[in-house]
């Protein structure tokens, strides 16, 4: 899958491992190292499709952060990303297949969506 990330200081930290861990902590910097590896192998966002997630537990947003989807970090943490250039909108029906159709991303940031 295509990445980009949108913002100058998080694209430092997901390509720098050592600035990465300074920033978030061990722990989060092995589980956003786990989640990027997952997305830049996988062949489209359907490669991620619940429930054969896994541990990435990736899925849709809704209300305020409708549009955007997240992977699991260390908790509360998610890491929030964007399609890039979705085609246009599909029947609900076809939702897996919208899936499919993502194969470029924009990350976003990495937040508590909860708080």
């Amino acid at each position: 899958m295509l990445i980009e990330v949108g913002v100058k200081k998080l694209k430092e930290a997901l390509e720098d491992d050592r600035l990465c861990r300074r920033w978030y902590g061990v722990e989060m910097a092995k589980k956003i190292r786990l989640r990027m590896d997952a997305l830049y192998a996988a062949d489209s966002l359907a490669d991620l499709w619940p429930p054969g997630t896994g541990p990435e537990r990736c899925h849709e947003l809704k209300g305020d952060m409708a549009g955007l989807f997240s992977v699991d970090l260390k908790h509360p943490y998610r890491l929030l990303f964007r399609p890039i250039d979705l085609p246009g909108a599909l029947p609900a029906s076809d939702e897996k297949e919208r899936w499919k159709s993502i194969t470029a991303i924009e990350i976003v940031e990495i937040k508590d969506t909860h708080g």
